[in-house]
């Protein structure tokens, strides 16, 4: 299991990269091998503003559907378009290509509820 050092993970399985002002967020891998093969991936809320924890979208796998959890509060600034054509880029690369939103950061967002990756390879065993 690929678990990069230089992310912040939540307990959603949901990895936060931040770029000065903007984070970048995905799922692990972790969680994309316990979805299986991703068939679908929704997020209708570009332009919102949202807290911890707020639900983002929905990604949708062979046998089952999940939420997608903000690991950090901000407004979602963008989407991966290239996941409307191409789901499976997060099994292929789910901590490049296959990223799922942008934030634009809430001023004072604090991130030390996040994990590192030592912290979240423990917590996935």
């Amino acid at each position: 299991m690929n678990i990069p050092q230089d992310l912040r993970y939540s307990k959603d399985h949901e990895w936060v990269r931040v770029e000065g002002d903007v984070a970048v967020v995905g799922i692990t891998d972790f969680a994309q091998s316990e979805l299986g093969d991703i068939v679908f991936v929704e997020v209708e809320t570009e332009d919102e503003t949202l807290e911890v924890d707020a639900v983002f979208g929905t990604i949708e796998a062979v046998k089952t559907v999940s939420d997608m959890f903000m690991p950090i509060a901000g407004t979602v600034i963008a989407l991966n378009a290239e996941l409307e054509d191409n789901p499976a880029l997060i099994n292929e690369d789910p901590y490049g290509a296959g990223w799922v939103i942008k934030i634009k950061l809430e001023e004072g967002a604090g991130m030390d509820h996040l994990m590192s990756a030592e912290a979240y390879a423990a917590e996935v065993g």
